[in-house]
C-alpha cells in the first residue's frame, strides 16, 4: 500500500462517525469472542475484560519510563513481578522485569547472557546458542539483532528437544541452551531437568522459554496433576519468560522475564551518563512503557486470584481432553506429540490437512498452518470451553467437504506438481522469478493468500529457501 493513498482529514470527524468507521473497518476480523479464533486473542469473559479495559484506561496516559514520577507504576509493577515469579519456585534471589511481550522477554535473556557471557569469556569473539528447532523464532531475532549464531538442533521422534544432540553441539562458543515449556508447535514440554544437568555440567545458561505455557503448566501442577519441573527448583534454569497477556489475560503488551539472581540481571541494564539531556538508565528494551499495561496486568492478576486462574485452568485442560479424545476418533485426523496443556497440533496420513483448514477458516474458524509436519495449531483458551462441541463437528464436516472436494484438491496438487517440476529442470534464478508471478497470481489485493494449502505445499517443495521468503 503506497504511504500517499491516506492523509490526515482537512477537518475531524466527529465522535460517532470515528466509531462507526472503525466498526465498519472490523465487519471481517475473526470472532474471538465466540471462540472462532485459535491464536492472538486470550479472552477470559466478560467481566473479567471490563476490569482490564478500566484499569488501563485508569492509567493510559501514565509513562513508566521514570519511575520516581509514578511510583503507583512502580510499586504495581513490582508486585506484578512477584506474583509471577512465585508461581516458578522461586528463591529468595529471584528476580525480574515486566516487558512489552514474549520477544522483548527473550530478547533480553538473550542479551542478558551474551553480556555475562562475555565477561566471563572475553576471548570469545562469537557466542553461540542451542536451540531445538521447536524453539520460539524470537530467538533466531534476537540472535540476528545481537550477533550471535544459533545452532538449530532437530527434536526427538515426540518432537521433545533432543538433549544428546545438542550437548553433542555444545563447543567453546557457547552460551545459552535453550527449553520450552512448552513449546508451540506441539504443545509438548521438553525435558527441562536433563537441559539444567546439561546446562550445569558445562556452565551454560539455560533459558526456559515459558511464555506460552509457563502460567498454565504451573496451575496445572497446583490442580494436582503430575508436571515436570521446569523452573527455578531446577539449579541450571537461569532465566525464564512468561507472558501475561495469554494465559494471565492481561491486556497485550505485558510480559515478566525473571532471573536466578540481581548478578544475572545487571547485565540486562543499558545506562548512558553522558547524554546532555541526563543520565538515562533502562532496564529493558523499550524507554516509554505503556502505564495501561501494568496496571491491567495487575488488575486481572488481583481480580481472579489463585482461585479464579485454577478454575479457568481446570475448565481448558477438560476442554482440551475433549477435543482430543474426540480427534481420537476420527479416521483422518491425528494429534501430533502428548500435548502438556492446551495447545496441540493436527495432522493427517491420508488427506491435505492445509485443505482442512481452508475449509475451516470458511466456516469462521482460525487455526494457524503448520509445517515439518504440516498440521493446524490449536491453542485453547477460555472462549473455547463453550465453543468446543461447535469446533468438533465443524472439523468433522470440514474433513468430509476436504475428502469431496476433487477440484480444489486437484488445482492445489497441480499447482504443487509444477513447482516440484520446474524446480527439477529450470535454473534457480528463473524458478524464482517465476515464484514471483505465480505469488502475483495466488494472492488477494492485500498480499493475503485467497486459499493458503497450495501455498505451503509449494514452500515445502522449493529448494531455495529464499523463494520462501
Amino acid at each position: 500500500m503506497s504511504v500517499k493513498k491516506f492523509k490526515l482529514p482537512k477537518t475531524g470527524m466527529s465522535e460517532a462517525e470515528v466509531f462507526e468507521t472503525m466498526q465498519k473497518k472490523r465487519k471481517n476480523d475473526f470472532r474471538w469472542q465466540e471462540g472462532k479464533t485459535f491464536s492472538l486473542v486470550f479472552y477470559p469473559g466478560p467481566d473479567a475484560l471490563e476490569v482490564i479495559k478500566k484499569a488501563y484506561s485508569m492509567f493510559i496516559a501514565e509513562n513508566a519510563l521514570n519511575p520516581s514520577a509514578f511510583p503507583s507504576l512502580r510499586q504495581m509493577e513490582m508486585e506484578v513481578v512477584s506474583m509471577t515469579a512465585n508461581l516458578f519456585n522461586p528463591s529468595r534471589d529471584t528476580i525480574g522485569n515486566m516487558t512489552s511481550g514474549g520477544t522483548e522477554s527473550i530478547l533480553l535473556a538473550v542479551k542478558t547472557c551474551r553480556d555475562w557471557f562475555k565477561k566471563k569469556n572475553p576471548n570469545v569473539k562469537n557466542p553461540e546458542l542451542i536451540m531445538p528447532v521447536s524453539a520460539h523464532p524470537a530467538f533466531d531475532k534476537a540472535c540476528h539483532y545481537f550477533g550471535i549464531r544459533q545452532r538449530h538442533i532437530p527434536v526427538r521422534d515426540d518432537y521433545r528437544a533432543n538433549v544428546d544432540l545438542m550437548e553433542k553441539a555444545i563447543n567453546e562458543n557457547t552460551m545459552m541452551i535453550v527449553g520450552s515449556a512448552v513449546s508451540y508447535p506441539q504443545g509438548v514440554l521438553d525435558p527441562i531437568k536433563e537441559l539444567s544437568d546439561l546446562a550445569q555440567k558445562y556452565t551454560l545458561w539455560l533459558h526456559v522459554d515459558g511464555c506460552i505455557g509457563g502460567l498454565v503448566l504451573s496451575f496445572k501442577r497446583l490442580l494436582g496433576h503430575k508436571v515436570a519441573d521446569f523452573d527455578f527448583r531446577l539449579p541450571g534454569v537461569h532465566s525464564l519468560s512468561v507472558d501475561l497477556h495469554k494465559y494471565g489475560y492481561a491486556a497485550k503488551g505485558a510480559s515478566v522475564i525473571l532471573f536466578k539472581n540481581a548478578d544475572l540481571r545487571r547485565h540486562m541494564f543499558f545506562v548512558t551518563t553522558e547524554w546532555p539531556g541526563g543520565i538515562y538508565p533502562s532496564p529493558t528494551v523499550l524507554g516509554t512503557k505503556s502505564g495501561g499495561a501494568i496496571a491491567a496486568a495487575w488488575a486481572i492478576m488481583n481480580y481472579l486470584g489463585l482461585e479464579g486462574y485454577k478454575n479457568i485452568a481446570r475448565d481448558m485442560l477438560d476442554a482440551t481432553e475433549y477435543i482430543k479424545k474426540e480427534v481420537a476418533t476420527l479416521p483422518d485426523v491425528k494429534v501430533l506429540g502428548d500435548p502438556a496443556i492446551t495447545l496441540c497440533s493436527l495432522a493427517s496420513d491420508s488427506i491435505d490437512i492445509y485443505q482442512v483448514g481452508d475449509v475451516l477458516m470458511q466456516k469462521g474458524w482460525l487455526l494457524d498452518k503448520q509445517q515439518s509436519p504440516p498440521s493446524l495449531h490449536v491453542t485453547i483458551s477460555p472462549a473455547h470451553i463453550h465453543a468446543k462441541e461447535a469446533f468438533i463437528q465443524d472439523l468433522k464436516d470440514s474433513i468430509e467437504e476436504t475428502k469431496k472436494a476433487k477440484t480444489t484438491k486437484r488445482l492445489s496438487d497441480l499447482q504443487v506438481g509444477f513447482v516440484q517440476a520446474i524446480a527439477k529442470v529450470l535454473p534457480e534464478a528463473i524458478t524464482t522469478r517465476l515464484m514471483k508471478v505465480a505469488t502475483a497470481a495466488t494472492t488477494s489485493g492485500d498480499g493475503m493468500p485467497k486459499r493458503s494449502a497450495a501455498m505451503y505445499g509449494m514452500m515445502g517443495s522449493l529448494p531455495n529457501r529464499g523463494d520462501v521468503e
